[in-house]
């Protein structure tokens, strides 16, 4: 069964993009590098509770 989780920007803390994953392939924590519309940066993201 696939989640949907959401990614939070590591600077400002913001929450800016959702995506699905399989949390029973994928135990650890999700962290792509994405574009942060408040920082105005590319950024890393990381994926929350």
């Amino acid at each position: 069964m696939r989640d949907i989780i959401t990614l939070q920007c590591n600077d400002c803390k913001e929450r800016n993009y959702t995506k699905t994953k399989n949390k029973k392939k994928n135990t650890e924590r999700l962290e792509t590098k994405k574009f942060c519309s408040r920082c105005r940066h590319h950024t890393v993201h990381r994926e929350t509770k």
